[in-house]
């Protein structure tokens, strides 16, 4: 069973930085596993942030680019995202994502429960 715990949300100010964890367990070695960042601030839809593809390429949303960058521990089952320069528009609750594919039985799109990072100006 997929498992995601996303950690490291707080209050900062704007400018300030933070790092979210997100410990993961249950992914099938035979599957690509592609891992996401997404959030969801107040009354808006849920938007992409960043990902981080079976190969290690990475992409992040147009929003974020120059500030924020993904990375993975493989050694500690471990997503992270690093947040720098934040604004008060990144206020949102942030959610760690994977998406099986490939092989036969790979499928489902799961996501942790999030964490809330607030920025205040």
């Amino acid at each position: 069973e997929v498992q995601l715990k996303e950690s490291g949300g707080a209050s900062v100010q704007a400018g300030g930085s933070l790092k979210l964890s997100c410990a993961y367990s249950g992914l099938d070695p035979y599957c690509r596993n592609e891992m996401k960042w997404y959030r969801q601030a107040p009354g808006k839809e849920r938007e992409f942030v960043s990902r981080m593809r079976v190969d290690g390429s990475t992409t992040v949303a147009s929003s974020v680019k120059g500030r924020f960058s993904i990375s993975r521990d493989r050694s500690t089952n471990t997503l992270y995202l690093e947040m720098n320069n934040l604004k008060p528009e990144d206020t949102a609750m942030y959610y760690c994502n994977v998406y099986p594919y490939g092989a036969g039985g790979c499928g489902g799109d799961y996501y942790g429960p999030g964490t809330q990072v607030t920025v205040s100006s």
